[in-house]
């Protein structure tokens, strides 16, 4: 705690207190925010690892029809089966509001031109080949979605980070700094208050003293 350098004045003080409330009121709903924030991360994170499940399957049992499929068909037939795609993804990003971070949000469609998402004829491929195209296409809405719940997840990661560095220092530098401000000016007050209390009474006594001086020379010049 450092004690700030301002004039120890009971305007100033008020002037403190004023901005010790505004600090306590920025603190609690920043707490409040942080504590919202690890809640929508935390159920993120917990998508996130769904997602990563359902997408790395479909990858893996793509990944291993392919493999097989490249080992009973040709180069020159596989590279021909594949040469023109069937389907086509389109994305489009928007928005949302998560606790004051902008995250994004992705509308995807998929089209089938001719009606399936097989680009050459069954006739001349293998059963592996159709399996994986299917395992490919299956993986394609997680990996969008984990694509999106990802960087969701970053955002409010940097977020969480800004927000905890405002209560941080909030908590421990700027509401300490102002008590401690406060009470300085308020020993000072009390100090100053007393200094003049006895200042007043050493007057007071003098002028009493005086007083009485004054009536003893009457006195005695009464009775002379």
């Amino acid at each position: 705690m450092a004690k700030l350098n301002v004039n120890p004045t009971r305007m100033e003080m008020t002037r403190l207190k004023r901005q010790l409330k505004t600090a306590s009121r920025g603190h609690k709903l920043l707490k409040d925010k942080l504590d919202e924030l690890m809640k929508q991360f935390l159920e993120i994170v917990r998508e996130n690892k769904r997602l990563r499940e359902e997408a790395e399957s479909a990858l893996e049992s793509a990944y291993q029809n392919f493999i097989i499929a490249r080992a009973v068909m040709s180069e020159s037939s596989l590279s021909e089966a594949l040469m023109i795609p069937q389907q086509s993804v389109s994305v489009k990003v928007t928005k949302r509001n998560i606790m004051s971070v902008n995250v994004p949000v992705f509308d995807f469609t998929k089209s089938e031109s001719g009606g399936d998402i097989y680009p050459y004829g069954t006739a001349f491929t293998s059963g592996e080949l159709d399996s994986a195209m299917n395992s490919f296409s299956a993986a394609m809405d997680p990996l969008l979605r984990l694509a999106e719940s990802e960087k969701t997840a970053q955002l409010l990661a940097q977020e969480i980070e800004r927000t905890r560095r405002r209560v941080n220092a909030l908590e421990n530098i700027m509401i300490p700094n102002y008590q401690e401000t406060i009470k300085f000016i308020a020993m000072k007050l009390e100090e100053n208050e007393r200094a003049g209390t006895t200042r007043m009474m050493k007057v007071k006594d003098m002028v009493l003293k005086k007083a009485m001086e004054e009536k003893q020379k009457q006195d005695e010049a009464m009775h002379a």
